[in-house]
């Protein structure tokens, strides 16, 4: 009974994007629409460069990422014959360490490299919710209730 208890519980905590505010693609559609750039655009080995600008392979990352976006930028900007290019996420005023990290190899490397930060969440929600946020909420509380039907089922069974 304890086992169905926690499995109850588990099940019913809430979904949530790996713990970050607002996903990667929200900051890569928000930027590359600025910089006029093509996301997602596909190489021929079929990896994609997050954002193709005019003179740009640019690769996205939250701020702890930042190692995997030094490679990335390098082979996207080889691939694509851009700059290679970084923008990095901060989300919290500590993860400004990673983009010191990243600056000192983005000066070796010829690497251009900015950072966007978290937008006020309130803001947000009220003026900018998307069509992708709506139906990821309306999955997830779908989901939620299909498993609160099937886990009710089962402790009424065994009740």
């Amino acid at each position: 009974m304890k086992k169905l208890l926690v499995l109850y519980l588990l099940l019913n905590l809430p979904i949530v994007s790996a713990g970050h505010a607002f996903k990667e693609n929200y900051y890569q559609k928000d930027w590359c629409d600025k910089y006029h750039g093509i996301m997602e655009y596909r190489l021929n080995d079929d990896t994609r460069v997050d954002c193709l600008t005019k003179n740009y392979a640019v690769e996205f990352d939250f701020a702890y990422k930042w190692a995997e976006s030094i490679g990335q930028s390098l082979y996207y900007a080889q691939e694509t014959g851009k700059k290679p290019a970084i923008v990095l996420i901060i989300e919290k005023d500590t993860d400004f360490k990673y983009y010191e990290r990243a600056e000192k190899l983005a000066n070796n490397y010829d690497i251009q490299l900015w950072y966007m930060e978290k937008p006020d969440k309130k803001n947000y929600q009220n003026k900018n919710k998307s069509t992708e946020n709506q139906i990821y909420n309306l999955i997830s509380q779908f989901l939620r209730y299909i498993v609160n039907e099937i886990l009710g089922l089962i402790m009424s069974i065994f009740l």
